[in-house]
């Protein structure tokens, strides 16, 4: 069997990808601002489905932006998001990418209290001095309990990126994020998600600074 391959040379082939996904997606209507991002997450999954599962909260973008540029770090739930992260491009503007989940106080926090090491993680990054975007695309837990945190004040994150992945509590646990009046947010609604989804997002928002220069 003779198969015809498209001839790309590969420093092209991210520039030829989004080429097919705006072809791909013909007339559909995306939110002015984001269609960066949910082009993104496609091209990452290869999933059209980010289409209609990506919620943004009122004005998200733009304050995601205005977050990055004042220096605001990431928190993630994972070493896989963390790793996916521009963490070059994030420290042009001053911030910095956290991952506490491997962290030995934090286990033993998560031991001592009965929860997981993504609930006992939101805990420590509730202490950092900082402004926080937190980018939650594993754990179920990790969002329940930056749920609780908002609502207890002890924490007030510039940014929610609530997209883990799963069938246990993961439906629900974004439902609480998407319930939240004062917190910028963007939820991948359903089962689908994943670290790669969140460091996506994280990376979209960046590489639109670039543009904004």
């Amino acid at each position: 069997m003779k198969i015809e391959l498209e001839q790309v040379k590969p420093a092209e082939i991210e520039k030829r990808s989004f080429e097919i996904i705006t072809e791909e997606l013909g007339d559909t209507i995306l939110i002015p601002g984001t269609e960066p991002i949910v082009k993104r997450c496609i091209h990452t999954s290869a999933d059209f489905d980010y289409v209609d599962n990506l919620v943004f909260s009122d004005h998200v973008v733009e304050r995601a932006l205005k977050a990055l540029r004042g220096g605001a770090s990431i928190v993630t739930d994972t070493q896989m998001g963390k790793s996916g992260i521009n963490k070059k491009k994030l420290a042009e503007y001053g911030g910095h990418v956290y991952c506490f989940m491997s962290d030995e106080d934090v286990a033993e926090a998560a031991k001592k209290g009965g929860t997981t090491r993504a609930q006992a993680s939101m805990d420590k990054a509730a202490g950092l001095s900082e402004k926080l975007i937190f980018a939650i695309g594993n754990a179920p837990t990790a969002l329940v309990r930056l749920y609780e945190l908002i609502k207890e004040g002890k924490i007030n994150p510039e940014l929610i990126i609530g997209v883990p992945v799963g069938f246990v509590n993961v439906v629900q646990s974004k439902e609480l994020i998407l319930g939240l009046r004062n917190t910028p947010y963007i939820v991948a609604k359903g089962r689908k998600g994943g670290s790669n989804i969140a460091a996506c997002i994280c990376n979209a928002l960046l590489y639109m600074l670039d543009q904004e220069a």
